[in-house]
């Protein structure tokens, strides 16, 4: 037996976003799909950072740590300031943070 789901169909059509906006977030979802990227952006939750500071975090060389930060700050997920000879990095704004948050909360969250 066929349903007839025509009514729904219509009114999420004229709730789509267009397909260049759904393949920009498909490009922002992107950005999370390294771990690396990730270790940056967890740490960078928790405090503003220098390059030299994530490197010797995350045991890596600092001009591995500024290609991904690159990456990070095209995706706009995360920016920079200047102090002194310092740049120190931030995510970008609160999104950024709870996108990473719920993503934690997803994975640690209990089975249903």
């Amino acid at each position: 037996m066929k349903h007839d789901h025509t009514l729904k169909l219509e009114q999420l059509k004229g709730q789509m976003p267009s397909d260049d906006g759904l393949c920009e977030l498909a490009d922002l979802f992107k950005s999370f799909g390294d771990t690396t990227r990730m270790k940056i952006l967890y740490a960078l939750s928790v405090s503003d950072l220098c390059v030299c500071a994530i490197a010797e975090l995350l045991g890596m060389e600092q001009s591995a740590i500024s290609h991904q930060l690159k990456k990070l700050r095209q995706a706009k997920l995360v920016n920079s300031r200047r102090e002194g000879k310092t740049v120190y990095y931030a995510l970008d704004d609160d999104h950024v943070r709870e996108l990473v948050a719920v993503g934690f909360a997803h994975l640690t969250e209990e089975e249903k």
